[in-house]
């Protein structure tokens, strides 16, 4: 690929459509080319390269792919493998990141266009689940952020509640700007053990109770998040092992994206029907994914709006996924 294909990338603004399909179509090629899974995939489909002109028919790869194959464009050894947490014996998503520069540039500027320089906060990690493990694209993230903060109570936290919430209300009590980023399961945990008032700190949670607890809605978290901290908003962040951006909801789990990041819905009885608004099973194009696959049809089930935002409604059952999964090879 281009050297410069990144900075076109990650100076795209979230208006300009047209640079967006563009790029999205050069990394089709390069994909439908070179990746070599990407590659059999859309051959499965009868699908015929020089047909592609327009982004609307760009084909999504099945996110399951993940789990058995090597997904990429790259020639070189992979910088990073992350894997997706999993649970029980399932097999775990394994994305090969050839270049951590790339991710880090992603996660940053996303960073700063929701919540501005990280060394303007003191961040605060409770992700027990993920920091038992090396390989978690959501633990390097969260180091990378704390890195640039630099601030020196920046911390993980595992079982140390007691520890966290003492820094907490130092910080309250003395005007530092702290982002609490945290697995659902263990904020609700926080608000049982230490409840205390946190107004001018952004929790944020980035879902999942891990069986650790019985699902619960999102509206239902936050309610419990708000009344025991006494704050008026929960932040939420979207990401997952095999895509290279986060998008971030401020309030109310409605979701915004970076410009180089665009959600869509397909339906779960067709899954080569696509569009840009609605209600279905979500697929992202992740320019910030160039080197292992942009196109990803998840498995997770959403709304979008009229204005791009969107909302994640739940995971889709065993039989909606075997329905996707019926065009893989």
């Amino acid at each position: 690929m281009e050297d410069n294909l990144s900075e076109q990338i990650f100076a795209l603004n979230e208006h300009n459509d047209v640079a967006f399909e563009q790029l999205s179509l050069r990394l089709f090629r390069h994909h439908a080319k070179k990746n070599e899974t990407y590659r059999a995939f859309i051959g499965h489909l009868g699908i015929d390269i020089s047909e592609i002109k327009r982004k609307k028919q760009i084909p999504f790869l099945p996110i399951s792919l993940f789990k058995h194959h090597t997904v990429g464009a790259f020639n070189a050894p992979p910088e990073a493998v992350f894997l997706s947490s999993g649970t029980g014996g399932e097999d775990r998503s394994r994305h090969h990141v050839s270049d951590l520069g790339i991710y880090d540039e992603s996660l940053l500027l996303c960073f700063r266009q929701f919540f501005g320089d990280p060394q303007q906060h003191c961040i605060l990690a409770l992700l027990p689940s993920y920091l038992d493990r090396s390989n978690s694209s959501l633990v390097y993230m969260t180091r990378v952020l704390m890195k640039k903060s630099g601030h020196p109570e920046n911390g993980f936290y595992l079982d140390r509640l007691t520890g966290l919430s003492k820094v907490l209300e130092r910080n309250a009590a003395t005007g530092v700007r702290t982002i609490l980023l945290g697995v659902t399961f263990a904020l609700l945990e926080l608000a049982e053990k230490h409840p205390q008032q946190l107004r001018d700190c952004i929790i944020m949670e980035t879902g999942g109770m891990k069986g650790r607890r019985t699902e619960m809605p999102r509206e239902q978290v936050h309610a419990i998040l708000k009344d025991t901290f006494d704050i008026q908003n929960v932040a939420s962040e979207y990401g997952m092992t095999e895509l290279l951006s986060q998008a971030y909801a401020m309030q109310d789990g409605i979701f915004r994206t970076p410009p180089w990041m665009r959600m869509y819905v397909r339906e779960t009885t067709d899954p080569l029907n696509v569009t840009n608004r609605g209600k279905g099973a979500l697929n992202v194009i992740d320019l910030a994914n160039m080197n292992s696959c942009p196109f990803i049809a998840t498995e997770d089930l959403g709304h979008i709006h009229q204005d791009h935002s969107f909302e994640v409604l739940g995971r889709m059952d065993d039989a909606e996924v075997r329905g996707c999964n019926l065009m893989v090879p």
